[in-house]
């Protein structure tokens, strides 16, 4: 009967390490400081105790001041007092700035009010952040809780393993409870969910969305880049046919201007007055209005020709310009997105 038991509970024992094997060691950690730094009470005690030594410094500070001017004073006035007076008054100044150290190392010393108040100040906090973490650590089965802040090096340390915001929580919960007057109150903080339930599985599929999540704005950057250089390309070949366009406007401009240089026109005016002189013994001058007006209408011919063709020239450039564009795009269109 008791080798059954005994292995009984060896298979017992075996069972329960297999399953926290399985299990895995959780680790978590927290940062002291910051939780103290959330903390309104510690804020508003730590406020009132930086006034207190503020006005510690300042009478110290003052004391020493006046001490200073003593013995200024002791010393313009040492050759009207005599030796026995001198050293009365210089006894009474030593035994006053005794005073005054005694004073600051009671304030300020290893054993002094501040480091007592601070002690004081920190202690009950911590007796809270303390319960917090025991609450979180056996609702959560962690194995190993850390302090950031503390003596521990930590050369590196994950965010997902900082339960600082829990411990925060259920700090705010407890005084939420403490302070509360009427049943609603404390109804509302006995209800407040101050320590989530980890679900790791929850947790494991939230991160794989938050992957596929990302790859899909970066697919979708890439296509936006891409999307960007081809209008970039389409818009330079467009620039590039708009300022050839504008090259030859130009240029035909200027062989106009040429055309009609006031001293080509006025050889030709010359010639025509010398032709019409020589002519003038055998036209009338109805004939000569005529021909005249004859001219007018060839070269107004001559020039809207010249006209038609720059247009119907600039509509085709234009329509190829269209046809191209189409054709990139629909190009672009028939290629799968990946």
């Amino acid at each position: 009967m008791k080798h059954k038991v005994l292995f009984l509970m060896a298979v017992i024992s075996l069972l329960s390490f297999t399953s926290n094997a399985q299990r895995g060691v959780r680790i978590g950690y927290i940062d002291t400081e910051y939780i103290l730094q959330n903390v309104p009470e510690y804020q508003e005690a730590t406020a009132q105790l930086d006034t207190k030594v503020l006005q510690w410094k300042s009478d110290v500070e003052q004391r020493m001041a006046e001490m200073a001017q003593k013995k200024l004073q002791l010393n313009n006035e040492r050759v009207l007092l005599t030796q026995e007076l001198y050293e009365e008054r210089f006894e009474d100044i030593t035994f006053e700035e005794k005073e005054i150290l005694d004073y600051q190392q009671k304030r300020f010393g290893p054993n002094g009010d501040l480091m007592i108040q601070k002690q004081q100040l920190i202690q009950p906090i911590q007796d809270q952040i303390f319960a917090a973490v025991q609450e979180i650590a056996s609702s959560n089965e962690y194995d190993f809780i850390f302090d950031k802040s503390a003596d521990v090096v930590m050369l590196y340390s994950a965010e997902r393993f900082d339960i600082s915001e829990r411990v925060l929580r259920t700090i705010t919960r407890s005084s939420k409870r403490t302070q509360a007057q009427t049943k609603s109150e404390r109804r509302a903080a006995a209800d407040e969910d101050v320590v989530p339930i980890v679900n790791e599985e929850l947790d494991a599929r939230e991160e794989a969305i938050e992957e596929k999540k990302a790859l899909r704005l970066s697919a979708a950057e890439a296509r936006r880049a891409e999307q960007q250089a081809t209008r970039d390309s389409i818009k330079a070949d467009v620039d590039a046919r708009r300022q050839k366009i504008l090259d030859d406007r130009a240029k035909a401009k200027a062989e106009r201007e040429n055309k009609n240089n006031p001293t080509d026109s006025t050889s030709v005016k010359s010639e025509e007055k010398a032709k019409t002189a020589g002519d003038s013994t055998k036209k009338t001058p109805a004939q000569i209005a005529e021909e005249k007006k004859q001219q007018q209408i060839s070269d107004r011919e001559a020039r809207q020709k010249e006209l038609d063709e720059r247009r119907k020239k600039i509509l085709e450039e234009r329509q190829k310009a269209k046809e191209e564009r189409e054709a990139q795009k629909k190009a672009k269109d028939s290629v799968p997105e990946k």
